[in-house]
């Protein structure tokens, strides 16, 4: 997101994600510093490996419950990842296939706030992972699933997007049944 004339005359560092152990170590030592009780192993798999990330939602989240536990719904409210649940709905309205349904659901998660990008990375994680799918169904979400990112990278209407991934994993869980 720099322009070009700044990125052209700088180096490009890239580090590789934290393994969880140490990711772990770091935020209950930080967390016992600072007397926050909180589920830590939930806290470095939201964030990805990324300890500044996670070091950041640790810090909202204390703001945001003044000395309270931290509990997962907070993490999960403040990271802004999508409940489980509401994923596994949206497969299950794919699986179902009623189209009415499946724009309601979209409309749904639109009108709650939750970012498509970050949708779309949860569904890849679900997608690659599932035993439920054949790899031949799996390659061509995943294959949607890119092509829907980069749209919306490009700056496509996220709502038309979410429902041409959605049309298309609908076809490719009720074509076989």
């Amino acid at each position: 997101r720099i322009i070009e004339p700044l990125t052209s005359r700088c180096s490009k560092f890239r580090f590789k994600p934290l393994s969880d152990k140490i990711q772990q170590q770091r935020l209950l030592d930080v967390s016992a510093k600072e007397h926050v009780k909180i589920s830590i192993s939930y806290l470095v798999k939201v964030s990805e490996g990324d300890l500044r990330k996670a070091i950041t939602f640790l810090q909202s989240a204390t703001r945001l419950m003044g000395g309270k536990e931290i509990t997962e719904k907070i993490v999960t409210e403040i990271a802004g990842v999508i409940p489980e649940e509401t994923t596994d709905e949206l497969l299950s309205v794919c699986q179902s296939g009623s189209f009415e349904k499946l724009e309601t659901l979209a409309k749904n998660l639109i009108n709650e706030g939750y970012a498509v990008a970050q949708l779309i990375s949860q569904l890849h994680d679900t997608v690659v992972e599932s035993e439920d799918y054949s790899d031949k169904q799996k390659s061509v979400i995943v294959e949607k699933l890119a092509e829907v990112d980069k749209c919306l990278a490009d700056g496509a209407d996220e709502y038309l997007q979410l429902m041409s991934l959605c049309a298309l994993v609908m076809q490719q869980l009720t074509q076989n049944t």
